[in-house]
């Protein structure tokens, strides 16, 4: 059974994931900060287990993973400042962003990425985003970051799938979640979602779950997956 370690398991995609995947079978380690939500999750299916650590804790990452075989790394722990004009951007929500969204991700893949290359087999995915392929004003600083993890992704590819390993970026287009909460108001929030047409994260866990099921010999590289219908905007600050 493949070991499969998903961040940002708490909610939105990275929970529909973690069910998805547990309920196909397979081990699910569930990484995220909220030990009430770890321990909901762990109790709707069996095959999960919770890990509440922060992503940026990369000393308690490695007492965590230490002596644990991960067949699968999902990468899909992430954040979004506030919209708004680059200028005008606190710099601590600069570091922030570029922190959570790139620098810890690359941390905890080089934390997972050796017992892989021992093995000679596993597969590291990253949750991307649209905005790291077609980035639109208002979100210079959240584009940087996804657009770093797609560069990323590529350059890994390439230095190891000569040793077996695959490497899939995932690029949803506006995914119904939480990921607005904090930084828009929820009356501006829902009028985004007002029409129905956004994704929805089991449509993505969907996804993660056909890529997984490939023979070991295929390998997808990239999956964009976008609304079929147009969304409303996002309201800028």
């Amino acid at each position: 059974m493949d070991r499969i370690l998903i961040t940002g398991a708490t909610s939105g995609i990275g929970r529909a994931m973690a069910l998805t995947l547990a309920q196909a079978g397979y081990a699910v380690l569930a990484l995220g900060r909220n030990r009430a939500a770890l321990a909901a999750l762990s109790a709707e299916a069996p095959g999960i287990e919770g890990i509440a650590l922060d992503l940026a804790d990369h000393a308690g990452l490695a007492e965590a993973l230490a002596g644990r075989a991960i067949d699968v790394l999902v990468n899909n722990a992430g954040m979004m400042p506030r919209p708004g004009p680059f200028a005008s951007m606190e710099p601590e929500a600069i570091g922030r962003t570029l922190a959570v969204n790139l620098a810890d991700t690359l941390a905890l893949t080089r934390l997972v990425l050796p017992g892989m290359l021992a093995r000679g087999a596993g597969h590291v995915v990253f949750t991307g985003s649209s905005a790291a392929h077609a980035p639109g004003a208002g979100f210079a600083a959240y584009a940087a970051s996804k657009a770093g993890i797609a560069a990323f992704a590529t350059a890994l590819r390439a230095e190891v799938s000569a040793h077996g390993l695959r490497v899939t970026e995932l690029v949803p287009g506006r995914v119904e979640t939480g990921l607005y909460s904090g930084v828009l108001p929820e009356e501006a929030r829902a009028a985004m979602y007002h029409d129905g047409h956004a994704l929805q994260p089991q449509d993505v866990a969907d996804v993660l779950l056909a890529v997984l099921r490939l023979p070991a010999r295929a390998s997808v590289t990239r999956v964009d997956l976008m609304p079929t219908r147009p969304v409303s905007p996002v309201p800028l600050s």
